[in-house]
């Protein structure tokens, strides 16, 4: 008889650790949505200000380098420059290009200051990374270009991404001080900065130009829906749970 009470004790008992972890649970997957849609805020605006920027009309690069040197962020912001590109100093980096598989080529552009500034010309097909198989690419004298400005990476994006090969000159991100060492500019003074050239006046010439790629993914919206929608389950089941609970006599 004593057993049968206790038993009915712990049956009728009020469920506190579900009540706790379920809260717990909670406000995880909440604090989870609310993060996502502070990134979907951050990630439209900063959407916008690339559309805004890329149409605005190109600055000199000196002023564009005034402006970073003063805080101010000048990702994809239009710039002009002008100078000559040092022969047989190519630097390849992998890449796609309307779902063909080949390489940016990027470049060291003497100044005419003086300084050197590394220029992603645009793409190449994979199996015309030698400069020898595509000779009138090969740019000569003074050159005037209209990109964009890029900032390079401080470390490789992610473990995934495979290692560059400088030897080989096969890069899988953008790897300023590589290319610096690679190109033997060694002691020169080398602008932290990338321009993304923009189309050729020729567009049937190599490397194509103005394939800076300005689709950036934007998933936070479903993210959004998948934590709050999580939450939402966990309080239906969690309360349904507790309602027929309590309503046992």
């Amino acid at each position: 008889m004593t057993s049968g009470n206790t038993g009915a004790g712990k049956a009728n008992r009020f469920p506190w650790v579900l009540v706790v972890s379920t809260l717990v649970s909670l406000a995880i997957l909440v604090s989870l949505g609310n993060w996502q849609v502070r990134r979907l805020a951050w990630k439209e605006g900063l959407l916008a200000t690339i559309d805004q920027r890329i149409h605005a009309e190109a600055v000199p690069l000196s002023e564009a380098l005034t402006m970073m040197r003063s805080g101010e962020d000048i990702e994809y912001l239009p710039v002009s420059l002008g100078g000559t590109f040092l022969p047989d100093t190519e630097q390849h980096v992998l890449s796609t290009w309307k779902g063909a598989s080949g390489w940016n080529v990027y470049q060291p552009l003497r100044l005419d200051d003086g300084e050197i500034l590394f220029v992603n010309r645009g793409f190449v097909p994979y199996d015309r990374k030698d400069p020898a198989t595509r000779p009138d690419s090969r740019p000569e004298g003074e050159q005037t270009i209209t990109g964009l400005a890029r900032l390079p990476l401080d470390d490789k994006p992610g473990f995934l991404v495979p290692e560059n090969d400088p030897v080989k000159n096969e890069y899988y991100w953008k790897d300023l001080a590589a290319m610096t060492a690679a190109a033997e500019l060694d002691g020169e003074t080398i602008v932290p900065l990338f321009v993304d050239a923009g189309p050729q006046a020729d567009p049937s010439k190599l490397p194509i130009g103005g394939i800076t790629n300005i689709d950036l993914p934007n998933n936070h919206l479903q993210y959004v829906v998948t934590w709050y929608g999580l939450a939402a389950a966990l309080l239906a089941v969690s309360g349904v749970f507790l309602w027929r609970r309590l309503r046992q006599p």
